[in-house]
């Protein structure tokens, strides 16, 4: 079974606006990194279990704690990928953001409102790109479960406590304005256009 690594901190935590460096780091350090070393340990589970005479209910309950490890390992990469410089959306998604959504700022609107929305819960508000119907969709997600079959996440707003808390208290609406000034287009423009591709 293959042995995950985390990856290094893809934004600079020093740089982010209404962003504590110490909350960024933590995140990272503690969840992201959590994540991975949970989802080693459950391949290292797996890997030594006989599926032929291990109870239905062993295989099951590691098969879902994987997914679970494996989607926070990957959809944590894609927060912390997609914070940084500001900026604006590429031409090109920027277009695709208009003819899905009607404007930016619908889209803007609708994923703020999400974010806001799972305040005080958990879960993620993602923007993704369906293969299916080639086109951007606001997915949201209660947990780390939840994922639209045949399509991929570009952005990714991590609204468990554990993103906002140390800087602002149950004030999950204030982290959701500081993330929309942090997020860095170029890097989501780049997985738009990977996925687009395909």
């Amino acid at each position: 079974m293959a042995t995950y690594q985390t990856k290094p901190l893809a934004c600079d935590p020093s740089r982010l606006n209404g962003l504590s460096e110490k909350l960024i780091v933590s995140h990272y350090e503690n969840n992201y990194g959590g994540a991975v070393k949970r989802l080693n340990a459950i391949c290292d589970q797996l890997a030594s279990l006989d599926p032929a005479g291990a109870p239905v209910f062993v295989i099951n309950g590691l098969k879902r704690e994987q997914l679970i490890a494996m989607n926070s390992m990957i959809l944590h990469e894609l927060y912390f990928d997609g914070l940084g410089d500001g900026g604006n959306p590429g031409a090109v998604l920027s277009d695709a953001i208009k003819r899905d959504f009607g404007s930016f700022d619908r889209w803007r609107s609708e994923f703020v409102a999400m974010g806001k929305a799972l305040g005080g819960g958990s879960g993620w508000v993602l923007l993704t790109y369906s293969s299916r119907d080639g086109q951007l969709v606001n997915q949201w997600a209660a947990d780390h479960t939840h994922a639209m079959a045949g399509a991929t996440p570009i952005l990714a707003l991590d609204m468990f406590e554990h993103s906002y808390h140390m800087d602002y208290g149950a004030k999950a609406a204030a982290y959701v304005d500081a993330f929309m000034e942090n997020i860095n287009w170029t890097n989501v423009t780049r997985r738009f256009g990977q996925c687009a591709q395909r």
